[in-house]
């Protein structure tokens, strides 16, 4: 009886975090799109488990409410969540009332969700309104046949989950019971904000802004939910309180609007200047029916032989390996300031930006990155698919152009990864053409719908990339040497029958180190980090020196990435520990990675 008080009491106690009314997560989730006039739907919902998957039947989708409750966005598998159930859950339900304010009357209603995982179905009072596939992309269901203004309605979601099917992306989610080497605990559900806002019947519905550096303009392609006679689009670029740039065009589909930017100001780490851009849309009376803020950096990216450059210039990649983490959240961040802070104490650390691994990031995350001067590569959740299987294959595909779709304006994210560490490549032939046709589709989608350079499968095994990464975890400096030294002018690679060979492409080093540390206490019995910690703190130091000094001798080598920033769960091998605690002298950390190879150049330069 004792244990069962020591839970409940326990489970109060994180649920009165939000008592005194204030919203978990109240930032506005999409901060390159925003409009005034919107709800956050965060906080206390009620849920039942669905673990025979028998809700259908008993037509829970009808809920008036459940008997249990929940603090959204937090997944259940979360502390923070107040249920903290870390077993499978296969399935699950959710409710929780809306009223649609009455000032909405005659606007579309727009219910959206940052991300659910992974197959959901949305209801109103008993009516399926919408479906998704998909745990990290977000997603909209437009409402507004169901629901009227001032009216409290029934919202119902369903939620299905089975990370071990194959079929899905679950990223490091651990496929057993237990935490284990490299996967931790699951998500299930919903895990980033619920919102609805108000929009024109006419309004819009999206916009892609692409700087093109060398031209000095902004290209920005907006799209409508409809349109009618006589609508009217206007585009203002602004710097500060001056605007720099202003267009208006009749509106239209498709829509390519160039604003040109005099004396342009360049975002990049060193200054992450950023335009703060403004979209309104007029009908044929000229009266204001939408608008939109945003905001965009002038920057370029692009390859030129083996090095990857940044406004034209060849820039050095100081990366760190980012899984995000929480220890309260698990994949979702506690607050704002957490997801900022994480940036902070990466640049403190003296890197210049992260591989977002095995998890698409919530936007705050990239907005905090913009502001910051803070590159980022983008990185699917794609452990957990089955290569060779044409479902799982049509599943991530469709996924993958949704992340991208969402985050392709951020200035921030300079290459795209779909894949991580393909080793289960089948070796049957049949089976083979399957995964290679699945990352090249990957690669063709990624620069079907974006301009940045595409790292198919980081580490290995490459089919068609723009930039060649290998991940390498020796411990000293002389196996590093054998891994990375050219043998007979080529350069090393995984393997020459299970990928395509090398050619030219910028190279980098985007997993390294992994060296243990655990400052005080373990975290599990099972913690770990790669080869055998060092004994010492000088010891530590003295390896992370030399193993970074041999990356950064040879010239062909474009950048590195260095795992990782914290300690997750039982992988104990971070620059900090879990709960974002330091674990070494700040200075001698810096000492490393502040460190660029002496001239880099590009080879024209040389």
């Amino acid at each position: 009886m004792k244990t069962v008080f020591f839970i409940v009491g326990l489970l109060c106690c994180l649920q009165s975090s939000w008592a005194d009314g204030t919203l978990p997560r109240p930032e506005y989730p999409r901060p390159q799109f925003e409009r005034a006039d919107w709800r956050n739907l965060n906080g206390e919902w009620t849920y039942e488990f669905d673990f025979g998957k028998s809700g259908m039947n008993r037509k829970l989708y009808e809920s008036k409410g459940f008997d249990n409750s929940i603090i959204v966005p937090f997944c259940p598998e979360s502390k923070l969540s107040g249920v903290n159930y870390t077993d499978f859950i296969p399935a699950m339900w959710y409710h929780r009332t809306v009223r649609v304010p009455q000032d909405w009357n005659g606007k579309r209603v727009i219910l959206h969700f940052g991300a659910v995982d992974y197959y959901s179905v949305i209801y109103l009072d008993g009516k399926r309104v919408g479906r998704h596939w998909g745990g990290s992309s977000s997603f909209a269901v437009d409402i507004t046949d169901f629901v009227r203004a001032g009216v409290e309605h029934h919202l119902v979601v369903y939620v299905e989950d089975d990370q071990r099917s194959g079929m899905q992306a679950k990223g490091k989610q651990s496929g057993n019971y237990y935490s284990q080497g490299c996967e931790y605990t699951r998500t299930t559900g919903i895990w980033q904000t619920v919102w609805m806002e108000a929009v024109s019947r006419c309004g819009l519905k999206s916009a892609r802004i692409t700087p093109e550096f060398d031209q000095s303009c902004f290209i920005i392609c907006p799209e409508f939910y409809a349109l009618e006679e006589g609508m009217q689009v206007e585009a203002l670029v602004k710097d500060g309180s001056k605007v720099v740039s202003r267009l208006i065009r009749r509106a239209a589909t498709p829509l390519t609007m160039t604003l040109p930017i005099k004396k342009l100001k360049a975002w990049s780490p060193e200054s992450p200047f950023l335009y703060d851009i403004e979209l309104d849309v007029r009908d044929k009376d000229g009266k204001l029916i939408d608008r939109v803020k945003s905001y965009a950096g002038m920057r370029k990216v692009h390859v030129e032989g083996n090095r990857l450059f940044l406004n034209n210039k060849p820039y050095y990649l100081r990366f760190v390996l980012d899984q995000g983490f929480y220890p309260d959240g698990v994949w979702t961040a506690p607050s704002d300031a957490d997801l900022k802070r994480d940036i902070e104490l990466s640049m403190d650390a003296g890197f210049n930006g992260a591989r977002l691994h095995q998890k698409v990031f919530e936007e705050r995350f990239h907005y905090w990155a913009d502001r910051l001067g803070y590159l980022t590569w983008g990185e699917s959740a794609s452990w957990g698919v089955n290569t060779s299987s044409e479902e799982a294959a049509r599943n991530f595909l469709a996924e993958w152009g949704e992340i991208l779709t969402r985050d392709r304006n951020h200035p921030s994210i300079i290459a795209w990864t779909p894949f991580n560490e393909t080793w289960d490549r089948p070796s049957n032939d049949e089976q083979a053409r399957i995964h290679d046709r699945l990352v090249k589709d990957a690669y063709r989608l990624s620069h079907a719908l974006d301009y940045r350079p595409v790292n198919d499968a980081s580490g290995n095994y490459h089919v068609m990339t723009d930039l060649w990464s290998v991940h390498h975890y020796a411990q000293s400096a002389t196996e590093m040497v054998k891994r990375l030294e050219p043998k007979n002018g080529t350069l090393p690679q995984k393997s020459t029958t299970m990928e395509v060979l090398y050619s030219g492409q910028p190279y980098f080093v985007d997993e390294y180190g992994g060296i243990k540390w655990v400052q005080g206490k373990q975290f599990a019995a099972n913690s770990w980090g790669y080869g055998d910690g060092p004994e010492t703190l000088e010891e530590f130091y003295a390896r992370l020196k030399e193993i970074t000094d041999v990356i950064l001798s040879y010239p062909h080598i474009a950048g590195y990435c260095y795992t990782q920033l914290t300690d997750v769960e039982q992988e104990q091998n971070g620059i900090y520990n879990y709960d974002r605690t330091p674990k070494f002298d700040r200075e001698r950390i810096r000492e490393v990675f502040l460190r660029e190879p002496d001239n880099y150049k590009s080879p024209s330069e040389k």
